[in-house]
């Protein structure tokens, strides 16, 4: 808003002095020139300063991942050691970085007020880093606020956190809704996760009919193994087989099914009596 006021600002001063010069045609023109003019160059010095940041942000979530992928191929190639509390080990960590992540808003709010567009972006990562911290309290309160308004505009994982909250707090017709709303702007497999939740819900309501029809329809429109798998799952009766697996972290993210425990190599001791993995 900041920005608007200032560009307002410099069309009226250029329109004045345009006629205080006697320039009085076009004075308008050059008011309203200056006006694109500014913004123009604010937008630009804004979303330098907001790259600048998210790159830092970035950084410093990749190195976090990178920690915690060492921590991981460690436990399956080191005997020993209990995989509960290992998994565990890796939920902690994997909070905290999120719990960094989280300290960085602040620094983007700060360039909120030059650019109205930062204020949708800048909610969408809070909710993002909020929703993985399992702050579902103030999730929910986001999305009651009217957040995603635009379907034209939304991401398919925010759709399906949504969906997924709406699921948790037993408002299934409230997730069918948001489902057929969003759905019909993501082409090709963008809405295969959208698919596989909605499919899923529909297996957990003891509904597995409507839920193998619209893995059908999803087959009409995109190739995706998982919604294949289920659809033949559910086509044969075999709704206890069902399972969203195949869409790994993005499914396990939603947190509606814990994800499996890393497994330890086994070893062998070869002829020299070290240990060796299979």
């Amino acid at each position: 808003m900041v920005s608007l006021f200032i560009s307002i600002a410099i069309w009226i001063v250029i329109s004045g002095a345009c006629m205080a010069a006697g320039i009085k045609n076009g004075s308008i023109a050059y008011g309203i020139l200056g006006f694109i003019l500014s913004q123009v160059v604010i937008s630009l010095l804004t979303r330098r300063k907001f790259k600048a940041i998210n790159h830092e942000m970035q950084e410093s979530l990749a190195a976090g991942q990178k920690k915690i992928q060492h921590k991981i191929h460690q436990f399956q190639t080191k005997p020993g050691g209990n995989p509960r509390l290992i998994q565990k080990q890796l939920e902690a960590d994997q909070q905290a970085l999120f719990r960094q992540a989280l300290d960085f808003i602040p620094k983007f709010e700060a360039y909120k007020k030059w650019n109205i567009l930062m204020g949708k972006q800048i909610a969408t990562m809070r909710l993002q880093f909020l929703y993985q911290l399992k702050e579902f309290d103030q999730v929910d309160e986001i999305l009651k606020n009217g957040f995603m308004s635009s379907p034209v505009l939304s991401d398919p994982l925010l759709v399906a956190m949504k969906m997924a909250r709406q699921y948790a707090n037993k408002d299934i017709a409230g997730a069918e809704k948001t489902f057929k709303r969003h759905i019909r702007w993501f082409r090709d497999d963008r809405g295969a996760l959208l698919y596989g939740l909605m499919s899923w819900i529909l297996v957990k309501e003891k509904k597995p009919d409507e839920a193998r029809d619209l893995l059908a329809k999803a087959k009409e429109k995109m190739y995706n193994e998982t919604i294949n798998r289920n659809w033949e799952m559910l086509s044969n009766n075999r709704a206890k087989s069902f399972s969203n697996v195949g869409f790994g972290d993005q499914w396990y993210s939603l947190y509606l099914e814990n994800p499996p425990a890393p497994k330890q190599q086994r070893v062998r001791m070869n002829a020299k009596g070290q240990h060796r993995p299979f």
